[in-house]
């Protein structure tokens, strides 16, 4: 891992273009030096976790299937699952376009991976068949354009092609998991999604015919990156919703898997905010939050985990935050943290 400056892939849903820090006149420059590199050294390790994520849901899955406990899969929402399998075939386009090959291999478990727990909530009849079988061609189609890409065997017009479709198909597909998330409360419909993939795809042709604005042109390449983030940022709204309806199927979580997704993003965020990228920030801070800490807070709260573990990981929570704001002060040499809040949020 070099020391000065990231190259190691970002490897989690929310992870977004490299980038570098803010070229400064700095007051240390080797305290600026070392959190360089120990962020970027963060950010690798973060790999771990991610790659085990599922494990835990999986197994946990396939006990409860061989033990005919089919209820406790209902726990787990296929329509949660499904906004961060879109997620990952958006990033693992972008890392393939950029041949970032380890960031390849890890979108691509991370897409297999969240499969096989959607195939456990199709078996267990907690997924539509029909909606697992489109599922399932999207992410055939995915992962076999995306190698062929990878080794140069893809022409670059079927390469674009598969790019506009993951923009429109990301930007139809959020909103309307979003409604779908709330029915019965609202009514079942399939006009969010409809309206929201009719505008993405006017946008996608414009500017293919350059017909925008360089700057009109600029935001719809960007949606891709912001799609993916926010439907990453989606699940756990509708994992804690499917929690606050169903509180009886919280057995059916894994508590290592929540963990996992929290260690994860929080060993991510020290770079996000190293680099001042507020749009890696935003899902890895979120999904930090919501994902991990806040489905784990679920599960004290319905007493399936100690008192101990959830205020261990409430403390190393809040300790992390706390250090990664002081070290980046330092690094920059900031007078306050709010300082570099400012700067994450607003820009130097």
């Amino acid at each position: 891992m070099p020391s000065s400056s990231f190259r190691s892939p970002l490897l989690h849903p929310c992870a977004l273009p490299e980038t570098s820090a803010p070229e400064l006149t700095l007051k240390d420059p080797k305290k600026h030096e070392d959190w360089d590199s120990l962020t970027a050294s963060f950010a690798g390790s973060a790999n771990v976790p991610f790659l085990l994520l599922q494990l835990p849901q999986i197994v946990l899955n396939a006990r409860n299937l061989i033990a005919g406990n089919n209820t406790a899969l209902f726990a787990v929402p296929w329509l949660g699952m499904l906004t961060g399998l879109l997620g990952n075939l958006s990033l693992m386009s972008y890392f393939a376009r950029k041949r970032e090959t380890e960031a390849v291999v890890v979108q691509s478990l991370g897409c297999i991976s969240t499969y096989v727990v959607i195939a456990q909530l199709a078996i267990a009849e907690a997924m539509p068949l029909p909606q697992f079988i489109a599922t399932t061609a999207v992410v055939a189609t995915g992962l076999t354009l995306n190698f062929l890409n990878y080794i140069r065997w893809l022409p670059e017009g079927a390469w674009l092609l598969w790019e506009d479709f993951m923009t429109i198909g990301g930007l139809a597909v959020l909103p309307q998991v979003m409604w779908s998330t709330f029915v019965p409360f609202i009514p079942n419909s399939v006009l969010p999604g409809i309206i929201f993939g009719s505008l993405a795809t006017v946008a996608v042709v414009m500017t293919s015919l350059d017909k925008l604005s360089k700057g009109g042109t600029k935001f719809v390449r960007a949606l891709s990156g912001w799609t993916a983030t926010l439907l990453f940022m989606w699940m756990p709204v509708a994992q804690m919703w499917t929690n606050y309806l169903n509180p009886s199927n919280i057995e059916g979580l894994s508590a290592c898997t929540m963990l996992l997704s929290m260690l994860g993003n929080g060993l991510m965020l020290p770079r996000a905010v190293f680099i001042r990228d507020l749009m890696w920030f935003t899902g890895s801070f979120w999904a930090s939050i919501l994902q991990g800490w806040g489905n784990l807070a679920c599960m004290y709260c319905f007493n399936t985990i100690s008192r101990e573990f959830f205020f261990a990981t409430t403390s190393g929570l809040i300790s992390w935050l706390a250090f990664t704001l002081w070290r980046d002060t330092a690094a920059y040499g900031n007078s306050s943290p709010m300082t570099s809040v400012k700067e994450l949020v607003f820009g130097k």
